[in-house]
């Protein structure tokens, strides 16, 4: 169950650490931030920067906790597969883009460690290490994991004898260790198709996407906001302005704190009848959520 062993330290320091670490003023400045994309409002857009997506292949991407480095993938056309890339802000400006092996990537709030899937990476002098297994609490583990600031994993899970229904679960950390991960009630755990967690760092709210009765068609991105008794409340729908009747999936919060970005798209058919993921980045500003928290 020891998920870093020699390591851990190092990751409960960097847990210790909160967004707060990264004031304005050492983040790349606002105008530079999201590579001259004009900010959107309460409605969501399209998160297009030409400088990634000349020809209109950019899929999405996360930012490093800095804000100085921007891991994203594109694919069709010529990217007959999906293919990942690195940029980085250096010398105040964005540098030029190069291929990277590291997908999807989320990070300690101090970015000294990387996670993505069952795997971690801590940053040495010469960039990232290799990937090492981050334990045996995340052998069921799929489509999804999110750490909070506390060192408290929220992950989606896909166990055998569920029969591939999955449901989000917990594991947090105690004396060094990730625990066995438990399962969150019945109202975070009803639809299909399960995925895609992001807990706030305080772990003040959890979103997630999934297809209910109560949505839009396809997954939606729902919200579920913590209750003073430390339980989680009811989920919440997102509302028309981020859900369609396509889908929409992987809600995350800028480093910043300032946008959720969100993917939008659908399955389409290629002419040999086989199907393929066609979807985009949207933003939008992070004041819907707090639109959304309930008043009491």
């Amino acid at each position: 169950m020891n998920r870093i062993s020699l390591s851990t330290p190092l990751l409960l320091s960097t847990l210790a650490l909160s967004i707060s670490s990264y004031a304005d003023d050492k983040l790349p400045p606002i105008e530079d931030r999201y590579f001259g994309e004009t900010p959107p409002g309460l409605t969501p857009k399209q998160f297009a920067p030409r400088m990634l997506s000349p020809d209109g292949l950019f899929e999405g991407g996360t930012f490093s906790p800095d804000m100085r480095e921007f891991y994203f993938s594109r694919k069709n056309g010529k990217y007959k597969q999906r293919t990942f890339f690195v940029i980085r802000y250096e010398n105040g400006q964005w540098g030029k883009e190069s291929e990277t092996d590291i997908k999807w990537p989320k990070y300690s709030k101090d970015g000294n460690m990387m996670y993505g899937g069952r795997e971690y990476r801590v940053k040495t002098a010469s960039g990232w290490s290799e990937p090492k297994p981050q334990g045996e609490f995340l052998k069921d583990q799929a489509h999804g994991i999110t750490l909070a600031d506390n060192g408290t994993y929220y992950i989606v899970f896909f166990p055998k004898e569920d029969n591939g229904k999955g449901f989000i679960g917990y594991s947090p950390l105690i004396d060094g260790k990730q625990q066995t991960p438990i399962k969150l009630g019945s109202h975070i755990n009803t639809g299909e198709y399960i995925a895609h967690p992001h807990v706030a760092p305080d772990e003040s709210y959890l979103m997630w996407d999934v297809e209910r009765q109560d949505g839009y068609g396809q997954p939606d991105i729902y919200i579920s906001f913590r209750e003073k008794d430390g339980s989680w409340g009811p989920a919440l729908n997102m509302g028309n302005k981020i859900n369609t009747p396509i889908y929409e999936q992987s809600p995350q919060l800028t480093p910043d704190g300032k946008y959720l970005f969100f993917k939008r798209g659908e399955w389409t058919k290629n002419e040999d009848g086989s199907r393929k993921w066609v979807g985009k980045s949207y933003w939008v500003d992070a004041q819907v959520i707090d639109n959304l928290k309930p008043k009491k």
